[in-house]
């Protein structure tokens, strides 16, 4: 019964329209518990000033670190616990599946195109205020108008990545090889017993962190106004996302990627369900009196949304996509972190010469103040199927533009 169990659950990959659900309903409880949204990126860039401070780079004057925040260290911050939480999970996940493997990338073009997309998508995600998730599939479900306006330019952008990224210059020319199926018999047994061990370390890790969320439960801090350990139930949702971002294989770059590439619009249309899902929790959370994250409805969105659209292509994977990638072992991915924690940092180093122009001379633009709570609702929800429409639309077109060139 354990195996039957551990191969449909633990070995085989999930599907992505549940797993997604599962990601929005979730999201809005996080949301709803610890006061703040799903997101990663703004985290990154505190790691990126930490780093400038043991560099001897004083940030202490730099505009963007205080609006975002630097006090503290990862470990005692809701969204650094949290991400530790991720990283967990997914490597937990991806260990119980046998999924875990040394792998570095094939040509030095890959990794100019990991870490020089790394950076561009750090930049445009913290000049947006938010990457995939705080100005998308979180920031959208907060009611606020920066993350649409973030959103159409991220599509613009991951559609020109596609155009750069199709180009000969960027093709693989990695020759296939024949794989012996007799090696592979031969290695069967250590394969077994690699799978094995790898199970045995993914479920440490969780134990691990199972004791250290009961470490934080009974000695964790609890903030001003709270009434539960927040930074124990960030692990947990942390730990959540992780695996289920590893178990469904969820990338938002090749779920709009793959609409221009492939027409496939599959991941597409479960990433809006769940934003759907999402947004009517939220909804009820903000209508006990917690306060929505509302950002800028400015330039800064317009611009950061192209970037990260296109840095996201370029580099192969967006925040999750890469978040789970590296810890199954993939170096290629290592590198895109590491561009954009360098990508964000640069933002907030940079962010005092243009910020007023750019972003904090314009107004926050929230839609349940603009049309009333439920007025504010409704239109959220037309935009929501409009954009599941468009999605639609685009697949379509892709294979009857198939169907037409086949004939021809």
């Amino acid at each position: 019964m354990f195996q039957d169990y551990k191969q449909r659950f633990l070995v085989k990959f999930w599907s992505p329209m549940p797993a997604i659900i599962a990601l929005g309903v979730m999201a809005a409880y996080y949301f709803g518990l610890t006061g703040t949204y799903w997101a990663v990126t703004g985290e990154f860039t505190r790691w990126g000033g930490h780093i400038m401070n043991l560099l001897g780079v004083d940030t202490s004057t730099w505009g963007y670190f205080k609006i975002l925040g630097l006090q503290g260290t990862p470990l005692d911050r809701v969204d650094g616990v949290m991400i530790i939480g991720m990283f967990a999970g997914a490597f937990a996940a991806a260990a119980m599946a046998n999924n875990v493997k040394f792998r570095l990338p094939q040509s030095n073009i890959r990794i100019a195109q990991a870490l020089i997309g790394g950076i561009i998508a750090g930049f445009g995600a913290r000049i947006g205020m938010g990457c995939n998730l705080a100005s998308f599939f979180t920031g959208i479900p907060q009611f606020s108008l920066h993350a649409w306006f973030f959103t159409i330019m991220t599509l613009v952008g991951v559609w020109l990545g596609t155009k750069v990224v199709l180009l000969p210059l960027f093709r693989s020319h990695t020759k296939l090889e024949k794989v012996s199926a007799q090696k592979d018999i031969g290695n069967s047994k250590e394969n077994q017993s690699r799978a094995k061990l790898l199970f045995a370390l993914g479920v440490l890790v969780l134990v691990g962190i199972g004791v250290w969320v009961a470490y934080l439960m009974a000695y964790g801090n609890i903030p001003e106004g709270k009434k539960i350990p927040i930074l124990a139930l960030a692990v947990v949702f942390g730990v959540g996302f992780g695996f289920i971002i590893s178990r469904a294989q969820i990338c938002f770059t090749s779920a709009f990627r793959d609409l221009f590439i492939t027409g496939r619009g599959y991941m597409a249309r479960a990433v809006i369900v769940g934003m759907m899902v999402s947004t009517i929790g939220v909804f009820s959370y903000i209508m006990l009196g917690l306060p929505p994250k509302i950002m800028w409805a400015a330039p800064n969105a317009v611009i950061g949304g192209l970037l990260f659209g296109f840095g996201i292509v370029i580099a192969g994977g967006c925040e999750c996509g890469w978040m789970y990638r590296a810890v199954e072992g993939q170096v290629h991915y290592w590198i895109v972190g590491v561009g954009n924690v360098i990508g964000s940092t640069l933002l907030a180093a940079t962010w005092d010469y243009y910020s007023v122009p750019l972003a904090t001379s314009f107004p926050k633009i929230n839609l349940l103040e603009s049309f009333g709570n439920y007025g504010g609702l409704v239109v959220s929800y037309v935009l929501l199927f409009a954009f599941l429409a468009f999605v639609l639309f685009l697949e379509r077109r892709y294979f009857a533009k198939n169907k037409r060139f086949e004939r021809a």
